[in-house]
């Protein structure tokens, strides 16, 4: 196995070009560049043993025309992706997070009904377990975030209308509790954890996606709105890379797929625009591995997307970064991260 393009032709390894950080040892050495493994990574363009920490899973994506919904782990030290135990209930538009080294997936729909449970994966057994406390209500397109060793539900899709609910999820009492609902509606946003503040952007509140963007203080329990993005979308991907906010593709209020990026600045409280990614792409998951900014998956439109795209910040530009092996049509990443050590 290997990292394949979308033709399913294998890549040898990951874009040479990607500017992967610098690191040193905890004794403030760095590390030997002549042992086996150093070479090893150095042939493979991988980044030293300090960054090397994180494992990618791409799980779920459902549809009546796949409904397989498979589960990929990439294992970067040996540039793979493995197939995985499937969820054990099958579901699209499905959230999907990670806390305390297991990974979770929240709500979901089958087409016909939208789902509140929840199950949690352990990938030291490669097993799905549903003795998960289940959200208040069913939801689909629901953001799940985590902040201080809890698991925030944002939104989502009730079968009826999108919702402002927010439930905290903690794992010692194994329950959800209602918090402050968002200001606006959102079934399919995007959010992520900076600075110790939630931040929600975009989504779609029954009527139209949303350029609005908001942002929760835990301290206080209240949320307060941010500027506007530039452009509305729904389904986009989000994340925090190199101390700003990043979002990335989704769907405009004219239903077009996107390959727009913009970034927002705590400190200037701007939006400006990133260069384009070189794909469309709705229902993207956008994430931080390995210190790297990368995009993956998603709908152009024509098709499911098995492909990834990293980001170089340097040069403000994307590169094609190898595919996974199955299509996952609104599927989602989750990036598990270890302080030491590989993940084998």
């Amino acid at each position: 196995m290997g990292v394949y393009n979308e033709q399913g032709e294998a890549l040898g390894k990951p874009d040479s070009s990607v500017m992967l950080p610098k690191v040193t040892s905890r004794f403030g050495r760095r590390h030997d560049t002549h042992g086996p493994l150093a070479l090893r990574r150095k042939g493979c363009k991988l980044p030293p043993k300090d960054t090397f920490n994180d494992t990618m899973y791409i799980v779920g994506g459902w549809s009546q025309e796949d409904p397989s919904c498979p589960v990929e782990q990439f294992c970067p030290q040996y540039n793979e992706w493995h197939m995985m135990a499937s969820m054990i209930q099958h579901r699209g538009n499905v959230a999907v997070g990670t806390l305390d080294g297991k990974v979770y997936t929240v709500g979901g729909d089958d087409n016909v009904s939208c789902f509140r449970s929840v199950e949690r994966y352990d990938p030291d057994t490669d097993s799905w377990s549903s003795d998960v406390a289940p959200l208040s209500s069913p939801r689909s397109g629901v953001c799940l975030v985590e902040l201080d060793g809890h698991l925030w539900a944002l939104g989502g899709f009730d079968g009826m209308a999108a919702t402002n609910t927010v439930e905290r999820y903690d794992p010692k009492m194994n329950t959800w509790k209602k918090q402050a609902p968002m200001l606006t509606r959102r079934s399919g946003a995007a959010a992520a954890a900076l600075d110790g503040h939630l931040y929600v952007v975009g989504g779609n509140d029954g009527d139209m996606p949303l350029d609005s963007v908001e942002c929760y203080s835990p301290v206080d329990g209240t949320w307060s709105m941010c500027p506007p993005m530039l452009s509305p979308r729904e389904n986009a991907g989000c994340a925090v890379f190199l101390g700003r906010l990043y979002v990335a593709g989704g769907r405009d209020e004219l239903l077009l797929e996107l390959s727009a990026v913009e970034t927002y600045d705590l400190e200037t409280l701007r939006w400006t625009p990133v260069k384009r990614m070189r794909s469309k792409r709705n229902n993207v998951s956008l994430m931080v591995f390995n210190g790297t900014l990368l995009a993956a998956g998603g709908s152009d439109n024509f098709t499911n997307l098995k492909t990834l795209e990293v980001y170089n910040h340097e040069t403000n530009t994307w590169r094609h970064f190898g595919s996974m092996k199955t299509k996952h049509p609104g599927g989602q990443i989750a990036i598990m991260k270890r302080e030491e050590g590989y993940l084998l």
